[in-house]
Formats: structure tokens, C-alpha cells, sequence
């Protein structure tokens, strides 16, 4: 069974935000990212169970390739996805939005 996976706001604007980066570093970097992102999805609501708990009920994922993390809690069928932001970042900064 694939859960659904629900992006908050915060969320669009992360991954907007690391494409266009990456984007002004190689042209073509920045699809790359998303693409990895949307592996990542699919892997995350395929078996959402398989990434382990870091912080009260929300799980981490990482991103091949790319050093970030995606951040999701499991609600009931679906996946609310919380963060996708960089290794290097303050856990404070996704731990806000839980």
C-alpha cells in the first residue's frame, strides 16, 4: 500500500529554494535535485515505516546525492511532510514546524 504524501508550505518554498540554488551552480543540477526528491517520495510512501524516528513521532529520509533530509510524520494513510532542508541545518529550524 503507497500512502499519500502531503507536502506543508514551508515545504514547497525548502525545495524551491535548494533547486534554484543548485541550479546557479550547474545548469541542469537543479532538476537533478528534484528528481532525487521525487524518488524519495515515492520510496518514503512505498515503506515510510523503513526511516527512523529522530525526533517525537517524525522520521528523516535521505536524499541521494544531495545532503538533505526530507522530515515526515505517518497520519494514519498518509505521509505530512514537515521539512526538507540541509544536513548542516539546526535541527531547531524543521523541529518548529512538528
Amino acid at each position: 500500500m503507497s500512502y499519500r504524501v502531503h507536502l506543508r508550505p514551508d515545504v514547497e518554498t525548502d525545495i524551491e529554494e535548494a533547486a534554484l540554488w543548485y541550479e546557479k551552480q550547474s545548469k541542469g543540477l537543479g532538476d537533478e535535485f528534484l528528481d532525487e526528491v521525487l524518488s524519495a517520495f515515492e520510496t518514503i510512501s512505498d515503506n515510510p515505516h523503513m526511516y527512523a524516528v529522530v525526533h517525537r513521532h517524525t522520521r528523516r529520509a535521505i536524499i541521494h546525492r544531495f545532503p538533505f533530509g526530507i522530515y515526515y510524520r505517518i497520519e494514519e494513510e498518509s505521509l505530512v511532510v514537515v521539512a526538507v532542508i540541509h544536513g548542516s541545518r539546526h535541527p531547531k529550524r524543521w523541529q518548529q514546524r512538528t
